[in-house]
C-alpha cells in the first residue's frame, strides 16, 4: 500500500508546476536572443558593467508576460517587461491579449536590473512578433516610456564597457546622455597627512568609447530608432501634424473672471488688515504676505495679457492661498476660531468630493479632467490633515496656512470637474479604466524609483514617499489620485536621471528643448485621435511660463520646473489613448538575413542632439554629484499649480 502511494504523492507534488512548465516551453512562436548591458555592485559598493543575456519568445496565448531571472535582479523586472510588451503591441498595432511573452534573463552576477533593459526587451518582443533577426553586434541601454521614447538610465560608462567586453560594435544610448559626469577621488599625502580631493569630470561617451575600445556609440530617441539599428527594418513613426497649435483659449473667460475676483479679494483683505487692531509685528508680517500675493497677481496680469490663461489661473490660485491665510488669521481670537476654520475647510472638501464622485464620465477628454479633479480632492484632504496636526501642536499660524491651501485646492477640484463636463462627449467610461492605468503607473514608477535608489541611494528625496502615497490612494480606491501621484513621481525620477550631475545651463536648455518637442508631439497625437488633452495643454503652457522666466532671470530652478511640467504634459497627453492601427513596415533586409550595422547620416531636416561645447559653464571641481542632484530635486519641488 505504501509503495502504491509513493507515485501518487510524487504526481501530486508535480501537478502544481505543470502549468509553469507549459508556460516556459511554448510549442510555437518566434524566439530572439539579445545581449544587454547591466550594472552590478561589487562587495565594496563599486558599480561595474556586466553583460546580460535575454531570450525572448512570443507565442499565441492570452496576454501573459512571464519573466525568469538568474541570478535574481536587485530590481524586479516584471513591470518593465509588461510595459515593453504593451509598447511593442502599440507600435505594431498588435493586440497583445492574443499573445504570451516569455523572457529569460541570465547574467554572471546579481544585477541592478529593471528599467534600463526596457528598451532592449521591447526590441526583442517586436522582433519576435515579426519573425525578424537581430544583429548580435548591437547592444543598447535605456528605459521604455509609455509613448515609445527611450528614457534616461544610469551607469552609461559601465554599460559601454560591458558592451565592448562581449564584442558589441554598436552601442545605443538614450538621446541626450552622451555627456556623463564621473567622480574622481585623488589621495595626496603631505607630511603624514592624507588629503582627499573629489573632482567631477565631464566625459563624452561617444568620443571615449571610440578612442578606447573602437566602440560606436549612438544616441537614439525612441523605439523606432532602436528597432532599425537592431533589425534593419524601419517602422514608420506616427506622424504629427505639420502645424501644431497649443493654446489655452478655452480657459480665457475663466481666467478673466478669476483674476478679477482674486484682485477684489486682495483689495478687501488689504483694507481689513489696515483697519485691524493687530500689533506692529503681526501687521508687518501680514503686510509682507499680502505684498507677496500682490507680486504674484502682477505676474498673473502679465500672463493674462499674454494669452497664457492656465498660468493666469495658477498664479491667481497661488495668490489666493496667501490672501486667504491673511484673511482668516485676522479673524482668529482663540483656538475655537481656528477649529471653526478647519471645519469650514473640511466642509468644502466634502462638497468638492461629492461633486466630483457623482459625475458620469463621457469621453477621454472628460476622463482626464475628472481624474485631475479627484487627485486635487485627495491633496486637499492631506493638507487638512496636516492643518489639524499643527492645530493640536498649538501652531495656529501654520494650521491656518495649510487650511487655506486645502480650501483653495478643494475648490480647484470643482473647477476641473466643471471643465470636464464642458468636454463631455462619447460613451460612458468606467472608472475601472482609471484603476487599471493607475496600477500600471504605480508599478512602473516604483520600478524606476527603486532602480535609482539601488544605484544612487536615497538622493531622490521624496520619490519613494510619492510612490507610497500612490499605493495608499490605490488601496483606498482613489485611483485617479493614485495615477497622477505615481506619474509625477515617475517624471521627477526621470528628470533626475536625465540631468544627473549637470549644472551647465546650455546643456539643460538643450534637454529642455527636446522635452518641449516631445510634449508638443504627444499633444498633437492626442488631438489626432479626436481628444482635447486639456490637462496636457495646461501643463505645456505652464512649462512655457517657467521657461520664459528662466530666460529672463537665468534661474536654474525655473528651468528645472519647466522641464518637469513639459514631462507632465507629455505623460498626461498619452493617458488613456487608444492603440494605433496596424502599420506598414519598411524593410532594408530580408527576414532571414542578419541585419548589417548601418549608421545613417541625419538629413538637413532631422533634428540632432547638439554636442555641448567646451565653452559652456564650468563644472565646479569640488562638486559632489549626488548632493548636487539632491539639491536639484529640492529646487524642482514644483510651484503650486491650479
Amino acid at each position: 500500500m505504501k509503495k502504491a502511494l509513493v507515485p501518487l504523492l510524487i504526481l501530486m507534488l508535480l501537478l502544481p508546476f505543470a502549468s509553469f512548465a507549459a508556460a516556459e516551453c511554448p510549442s510555437e512562436g518566434h524566439t530572439v536572443v539579445l545581449k544587454a548591458p547591466a550594472v552590478s555592485k561589487t562587495a565594496d559598493g563599486q558599480l561595474i558593467g556586466v553583460a546580460t543575456d535575454f531570450v525572448i519568445t512570443v507565442a499565441p496565448g492570452t496576454g501573459h508576460v512571464y519573466v525568469e531571472t538568474w541570478p535574481l535582479a536587485e530590481v524586479d523586472m516584471q513591470a518593465s517587461a509588461r510595459l515593453a510588451a504593451q509598447i511593442a503591441g502599440k507600435v505594431l498595432g498588435v493586440d497583445m491579449s492574443k499573445y504570451d511573452v516569455f523572457i529569460q534573463i541570465k547574467a554572471d552576477s546579481p544585477i541592478i536590473g529593471g528599467p534600463s533593459a526596457g528598451g532592449t526587451m521591447t526590441v526583442g518582443i517586436i522582433a519576435a512578433l515579426e519573425g525578424w533577426k537581430v544583429n548580435p553586434k548591437v547592444m543598447m541601454t535605456g528605459m521604455i516610456n509609455p509613448d515609445g521614447t527611450i528614457g534616461p538610465v544610469g551607469g552609461i560608462l559601465e554599460k559601454a564597457s560591458a558592451a565592448h567586453d562581449v564584442g558589441a560594435e554598436l552601442f545605443l544610448i538614450p538621446q541626450g546622455q552622451r555627456i556623463q559626469y564621473v567622480q574622481e577621488t585623488q589621495k595626496k599625502e603631505i607630511g603624514g597627512i592624507v588629503e582627499i580631493n573629489t573632482q567631477t569630470k565631464k566625459v563624452d561617451v561617444v568620443d571615449y568609447a571610440k578612442e578606447r575600445w573602437g566602440l560606436t556609440v549612438v544616441e537614439i530617441k525612441d523605439i523606432y530608432d532602436a528597432v532599425y539599428y537592431f533589425t534593419g527594418h524601419r517602422i514608420p513613426r506616427p506622424e504629427a501634424p505639420a502645424y501644431i497649435k497649443i493654446d489655452t483659449s478655452f480657459l480665457k473667460d475663466d481666467a478673466v473672471k478669476d483674476y478679477d475676483n482674486t484682485t477684489a479679494y486682495y483689495q478687501s483683505t488689504l483694507e481689513k488688515l489696515k483697519k485691524s487692531d493687530v500689533d506692529y509685528a503681526t501687521y508687518t508680517t501680514l503686510m509682507e504676505a499680502l505684498n507677496e500675493a500682490n507680486a504674484i497677481l502682477n505676474q498673473s496680469k502679465k500672463s493674462l495679457e499674454g494669452g497664457m490663461y492656465y498660468t493666469t489661473l495658477s498664479k491667481d490660485f497661488q495668490a489666493r492661498i496667501i490672501i486667504r491665510h491673511v484673511d482668516w488669521y485676522l479673524g482668529v481670537k482663540s483656538g475655537d476660531d481656528v477649529q471653526r476654520i478647519l471645519k469650514t475647510t473640511g466642509s468644502q472638501i466634502n462638497t468638492s468630493e461629492s461633486r466630483v464622485s457623482n459625475i458620469t464620465i463621457r469621453g477621454t477628454t472628460m476622463l482626464q479632467a475628472v481624474a485631475a479633479a479627484e487627485e486635487r480632492v485627495e491633496q486637499a484632504k492631506a493638507l487638512l490633515q496636516s492643518a489639524w496636526k499643527y492645530y493640536y501642536n498649538g501652531d495656529y499660524w501654520d494650521a491656518i496656512g495649510e487650511a487655506a491651501y486645502a480650501y483653495e485646492r478643494a475648490k480647484t477640484a470643482i473647477f476641473w470637474a466643471g471643465l470636464g463636463e464642458r468636454f463631455a462627449s462619447g460613451d460612458v467610461i468606467s472608472r475601472d479604466v482609471v484603476k487599471a492605468t493607475a496600477r500600471d503607473y504605480i508599478d512602473e514608477s516604483n520600478l524606476i524609483v527603486t532602480y535609482i535608489e539601488s544605484m544612487y541611494g536615497t538622493v531622490g528625496g521624496d520619490l519613494s514617499q510619492g510612490i507610497q502615497q500612490a499605493e495608499q490612494y490605490y488601496e483606498d480606491g482613489k485611483y485617479s489620485a493614485a495615477l497622477f501621484t505615481a506619474m509625477e513621481a515617475r517624471v521627477r525620477a526621470q528628470v533626475f536621471l536625465d540631468t544627473l550631475g549637470i549644472d551647465n545651463q546650455t546643456i539643460l536648455k538643450d534637454k529642455l528643448a527636446g522635452m518641449k518637442e516631445s510634449a508638443k508631439v504627444a499633444i498633437a497625437m492626442a488631438q489626432n485621435q479626436g481628444i482635447t488633452p486639456v490637462l496636457a495643454i495646461a501643463y505645456y503652457e505652464f512649462a512655457e511660463s517657467y521657461e520664459q522666466s528662466a530666460e529672463e532671470n537665468g534661474s536654474m530652478e525655473d528651468l528645472q520646473t519647466a522641464m518637469i511640467f513639459y514631462q507632465y504634459a507629455r505623460e498626461t497627453a498619452n493617458l488613456f489613448l487608444s492603440k494605433p492601427s496596424q502599420t506598414t513596415i519598411q524593410t532594408n533586409t530580408t527576414a532571414t538575413d542578419i541585419p548589417q550595422i548601418v549608421i545613417p547620416t541625419p538629413s538637413a531636416t532631422e533634428t540632432t542632439t547638439p554636442i555641448p561645447g567646451e565653452g559652456g559653464g564650468r563644472v565646479p571641481e569640488t562638486a559632489i554629484i549626488l548632493i548636487a542632484l539632491g539639491a536639484f530635486l529640492v529646487g524642482a519641488a514644483v510651484g503650486k499649480k491650479l
